[in-house]
């Protein structure tokens, strides 16, 4: 097992599921109910249906809001891939029957559905590194095949390219009417939910695009790491953080007595199911409001959910705290903000090309992007999720460049570990570049306890903390 499959085992047992008890039959459903306000404590079954986001209403976003006198000079953005089947399978239970061929007139509904479909069916002669050009472009199997992405995922992110549209295009006018492939940078893992999930995210933002302008480059690694991703530290951060998950679980008897639970009704051993990762299916079957599985001997069910969603949320808590993770996620996640922050500097000088770029992503890319910046309270990432770094000029001001952060639509500049005190002495509604700069390109490392003049090489070959 690769360190990367380790943590998303270990570090991100995916957040939740849900169903009745009672017999089986798939025409059992559960009414799944709205998030509509927080609740006062931290409840399991509200993370969980945050997590799945469902698509619904149109969401209030703030991405794009500054004084007038602020131009937008670029975009940067992160996304989670969308709503996903599972990559694992509870054993001796029957997989969950869900659809993924995409039906216009199937909830979740979008109106650029149907019309999506067709102008993937024309992308054959697409440019992608290989081995992209081998994926399917939109999902359209009568059973979903383990981790491909669902129509829930397609809309999730048709909604997400749109709202960037109205905003980033319509209002800001970003992209010149007559863009070109060096307008944008586009990159994706080798994963068909990632390619899927970057191209219908593109249409909502560049409906019926010219396929000879779209080039997706591929990434090897889940952490964008490009050719900088021999890092030893990392890795030795990554396995003690590993061993505090393990101890805290070895603590938790209730969580032991629900796996041992969930083995009998299945009929397996304890260890074999919760190799299976079974969080993942239930996780899917809650999103899409499908009974969890019955044997003979029982049903798993609500219950066994909220004790293991319970006891992920106390192991975020302790993670922040011990903060063994944040190591692994500065050395982790600096490829990618440096490659960005390089982007950046290029667009304040006055470059224009790549000014709108777009990574298509999973959990274990985003989650460590966000606790590096340093946003420790945010929630683990959820289906679709996006991370947006906004590039301003002050027009008052051209040579001064500001920036905005956000996440899932909220302003998030403020939190960083960069920029947590600058409002305090400062009017303006954003971030100092030079701040984010001075973060990545140094402060990152002092994090971790270099001296002299520290680097990336330097922190991945010596020890911090």
């Amino acid at each position: 097992m690769d360190v990367l499959t380790a943590l998303l085992l270990l570090v991100h047992l995916t957040p939740v599921s849900t169903a009745k008890n009672g017999v089986s039959s798939k025409s059992r459903k559960r009414v799944m109910p709205e998030p509509v306000t927080e609740p006062p404590v931290t409840d399991p079954i509200y993370e969980a249906l945050l997590y799945c986001n469902i698509p619904s209403v149109a969401e209030r976003s703030m991405e794009g809001h500054a004084p007038h006198h602020f131009k937008l000079v670029s975009v940067h953005v992160f996304i989670r891939h969308g709503d996903r089947y599972p990559l694992y399978v509870i054993p001796k239970t029957k997989r969950p029957e869900i659809d993924c061929t995409l039906v216009a007139n199937r909830k979740p509904y979008h109106p650029k559905l149907e019309a999506f479909v067709s102008h993937m069916s024309k992308g054959s002669g697409a440019s992608f590194e290989s081995p992209l050009h081998s994926l399917p472009l939109y999902p359209n199997h009568p059973l979903c095949e383990m981790g491909e992405l669902t129509q829930t995922g397609v809309v999730q992110h048709l909604q997400n390219g749109q709202l960037l549209r109205d905003i980033y295009l319509k209002k800001h006018k970003l992209l010149p009417s007559d863009w070109s492939t060096d307008h944008l940078y586009l990159e994706t893992t080798g994963k068909s939910r990632t390619l899927q999930s970057g191209l219908a995210l593109l249409y909502g933002f560049l409906p019926d695009f010219d396929w000879k302008k779209i080039h997706f480059r591929h990434q090897p690694s889940a952490l964008f790491c490009s050719g900088n991703c021999y890092c030893p530290m990392r890795n030795q951060y990554l396995e003690k953080e590993q061993r505090r998950q393990y101890l805290l679980r070895l603590k938790n008897s209730q969580l032991e007595r629900t796996y041992e639970d969930m083995a009998r009704i299945v009929d397996v051993p304890t260890k074999q199911l919760r190799a299976a990762n079974p969080i993942d299916s239930m996780l899917c079957r809650f999103c899409h409001n499908v009974s969890f599985p019955c044997t003979r001997n029982g049903c798993i069910d609500m219950e066994h959910f909220k004790v293991i969603k319970t006891h992920q949320i106390e192991d975020e808590r302790e993670r922040r705290e011990k903060k063994l993770y944040l190591g692994y996620a500065l050395l982790g996640a600096h490829p990618i903000l440096n490659q960005t922050v390089n982007r950046m500097q290029r667009a304040a000088e006055g470059r224009r090309e790549e000014v709108f770029a777009l990574y298509s992503a999973h959990d274990v890319t985003l989650s460590p992007v966000l606790s590096a910046l340093g946003l420790m309270e945010a929630r683990f990432p959820r289906f679709a999720a996006r991370l947006i770094l906004e590039l301003w000029q002050d027009r008052e001001k051209p040579s001064e460049h500001s920036v905005r952060i956000l996440y899932n639509g909220v302003d998030v500049t403020f939190h960083t570990s960069f920029c947590q005190d600058h409002h305090k002495h400062s009017s303006k509604p954003m971030c100092p570049l030079e701040n984010l700069v001075r973060f990545v390109k140094r402060d990152m490392f002092v994090a971790l306890g270099s001296s002299g003049s520290p680097n990336y090489y330097d922190a991945c070959h010596r020890e911090g903390f």
